[in-house]
């Protein structure tokens, strides 16, 4: 089952107008969200990124959800006469989504295109927003943490680059990359900004680790500020581990003690090649991939450090009880 623009579909009836900009134009939003014990784990840190893209692309949300455009995500206030606020709108169809998939674990994609608009680039005349929510198997791996092969794309990331910090829907440098990555036989691509310096692999962040601490580039850099990589900075903490932001050329990371990537899907992916060539392994890559298994296990509290998360797992089961 799909979630298409408030309600439950099929698959194969789940239709989107070829007129929607986010298919003519990349004119949209996504997020993926990580379905742990058969609840989006992480989900307020996720819809806060969302809304933070929707706030700078300014796109509203769908007149189906009470409150519709006047409303943030982030306020959590209530809305029309169910007074539920659009994040809990947002989460309950989540919940009710997952049930009716019956999905334990797995990847829930969260999609908020601009809509139906007139051809041009203008958003002049678009309003009404396309929103939908789809449920993928996790990906098969090998390992714990599981080890890729990288080679340097050609590709090259702007620096601060404002469009950078959400997921858009048009993902062609990563895509153009990921291919370059396929043709040399390599599991993923590692791309440089316009300075030289190693920004991100095409779907993760970068870490490496050198003499006991752990270091990834700067947002800055051109860089997605990933959830999970959040996450890595959190759980340095708790293991004492110093995790800080730094520039690197890709060709120093052969030199670094370990390399690891950081992504909603997988969690900690070790890198244990780049262009051909073996990287060391650092110890402290399982630990924090480890910790992050465990995290993820608890259901912990959100990247904001209070206990929302635990609230909002609450409504999910409770959507999920409702629609078995």
């Amino acid at each position: 089952m799909i979630y298409l623009n408030g309600k439950f579909v099929p698959e194969k009836e789940a239709v989107v107008s070829i007129f929607d900009r986010g298919f003519l134009y990349g004119d949209g939003l996504f997020e993926t969200i990580r379905v742990v014990d058969g609840r989006p784990f992480r989900w307020a840190a996720h819809l806060a990124r969302l809304q933070g893209g929707a706030d700078f692309l300014k796109i509203s949300w769908p007149g189906f959800l009470n409150g519709g455009a006047a409303n943030s995500i982030r306020s959590g206030r209530p809305v029309g006469q169910a007074g539920c606020g659009i994040h809990e709108q947002l989460l309950r169809a989540a919940g009710a989504l997952i049930a009716r998939n019956k999905t334990r674990d797995g990847v829930l994609r969260l999609n908020l295109t601009r809509g139906i608009g007139p051809r041009g680039y203008s958003p002049a005349g678009a309003t009404q927003p396309t929103l939908a929510m789809t449920l993928h198997p996790m990906p098969e791996t090998i390992g714990n943490p599981p080890g890729w092969s990288l080679m340097t794309s050609s590709l090259r990331l702007p620096l601060n680059d404002p469009l950078s910090r959400f997921k858009t829907a048009n993902k062609l440098a990563q895509i153009a990359a990921r291919m370059e990555a396929d043709a040399a036989g390599a599991d993923e691509a590692l791309l440089a900004n316009t300075n030289g310096f190693a920004a991100e692999a095409a779907a993760a962040n970068l870490f490496w680790v050198e003499d006991g601490r752990v270091f990834t580039p700067p947002t800055a850099a051109g860089i997605l500020p990933g959830i999970t990589r959040a996450l890595v900075f959190e759980i340095g903490s708790r293991l004492e581990i110093p995790v800080r932001e730094r520039n690197i050329r890709p060709g120093d990371l052969a030199r670094m003690d370990g390399v690891f990537l950081s992504l909603t899907s997988l969690g900690i992916v070790e890198a244990r090649a780049l262009d051909g060539k073996r990287l060391k392994r650092s110890p402290l890559t399982r630990r924090i991939a480890e910790w992050l298994h465990e995290e993820r296990g608890n259901g912990a509290r959100d990247g904001a450090g209070t206990d929302r998360y635990a609230s909002e797992q609450n409504v999910a089961r409770r959507m999920a009880d409702m629609a078995k």
